[in-house]
């Protein structure tokens, strides 16, 4: 299978002829003016902020910044309510409802099963390999004429480890619709991201958030990044305001911030190294499955009496034993030293308690 991607072929097709909602700000781009174009309060806001006012539908500064950053133009960026927002966009943008498909690899992040779900678009699993890695060839076989989206997630949530960069080479040289790798954990690897290879490879969709390591998740604030052509018609596509003017403020603010992110960052990186050697000693975990991400996969002995355990200590985990592939397994965020060390001593008691020598 070879690739002659060609993103209108892809598309709905009223998609290529959609006017677009024509908000206020789209017709004055201006900061400075007597504003009497979008109805909106002229006396200002029941709060002390000036909410009064629209924001910017674009988010041209925010994009301004994530050019010095991330490297990418702002014309291939797109910000979205959390990541989910461009998830659920491009399923839409893509996929005739009752008659497009998308692959999925299970064990894998919800949101692109829901998605998909909710606009009636046809699921199919290819389940990753025993160490969590793609099938390759069970991909590319399960692609069909009416295929639209592959997604992918490096490092995969809930397994946490990163995907071989040769598998997904692979699949965007072979499909001819669109690939998506989110990379929502990408800053706890020292693997490259795949926005520096957006020029190689128009299918390639990149999905990034502000959530993880930038510790914004209160914002909703995700980025998506691919060719400049389909961040159009994403634009086109989604609610006029789709980032609230508090939230694109604190993006600005936070984003001149990018030393004390990396320092959260190396924190994190530290205490789960910590966390791993700490879990490891005790008799109840059987295995801990390699991370790059900010939390671990770890299989207990009995999962679901560890989780209710800690529930009872109010301390609070992801139970994923029901899961595909990870069976006996619990998902457990990296925390702060503090709140790490109170865990690993809840384990233990459970463990006096519960484990006869």
């Amino acid at each position: 299978m070879s690739n002659t991607f060609d993103l209108k072929k892809i598309l709905r097709p009223h998609i290529l002829t959609l006017a677009p909602y024509s908000s206020a700000r789209d017709e004055y781009t201006g900061h400075v003016g007597v504003f009497l174009d979008a109805n909106e309060n002229p006396y200002g806001s029941v709060t002390e902020a000036d909410y009064n006012r629209y924001p910017d539908p674009h988010q041209v500064d925010i994009k301004q910044k994530i050019t010095s950053i991330k490297h990418v133009s702002p014309d291939r960026t797109f910000l979205g309510n959390g990541s989910d927002e461009p998830i659920d966009l491009l399923t839409r943008a893509i996929c005739v409802p009752g008659r497009d498909h998308v692959i999925i690899m299970p064990p894998t992040y919800g949101m692109y099963e829901v998605s998909a779900s909710i606009h009636d678009v046809h699921i199919d699993r290819v389940s990753l390999t025993t160490d969590y890695q793609i099938d390759v060839d069970a991909v590319l076989n399960a692609v069909q004429n009416d295929t639209k989206i592959i997604w992918i997630c490096s490092p995969n949530n809930p397994t946490g480890n990163n995907v071989q960069d040769s598998a997904i080479e692979t699949i965007l040289s072979g499909f001819n619709g669109l690939v998506v790798v989110d990379e929502a954990y990408i800053d706890f690897t020292d693997k490259p991201s795949w926005v520096s290879r957006l020029d190689e490879f128009p299918n390639l969709v990149v999905l990034q958030t502000f959530s993880k390591a930038w510790g914004l998740a209160g914002l909703r604030a995700g980025m998506c990044f691919a060719s400049a052509e389909l961040v159009r018609v994403l634009n086109k596509i989604k609610p006029p305001y789709n980032i609230s003017l508090p939230a694109q403020q604190a993006l600005l603010a936070g984003l001149e911030h990018v030393s004390a992110k990396d320092k959260m960052v190396s924190d994190i990186l530290t205490e789960r190294k910590s966390l791993q050697d700490a879990l490891l000693e005790l008799s109840i975990v059987v295995k801990i499955h390699p991370s790059d991400a900010n939390f671990l996969l770890v299989q207990f002995e009995d999962a679901k009496a560890v989780m209710d355990y800690l529930i009872s200590e109010t301390i609070i985990v992801r139970d994923r034993s029901r899961v595909h592939l990870c069976e006996g397994c619990l998902r457990i965020t990296v925390g702060t030293n503090k709140e790490n060390e109170v865990l690993i001593e809840s384990l233990k008691k459970y463990q006096q308690k519960n484990v006869t020598v």
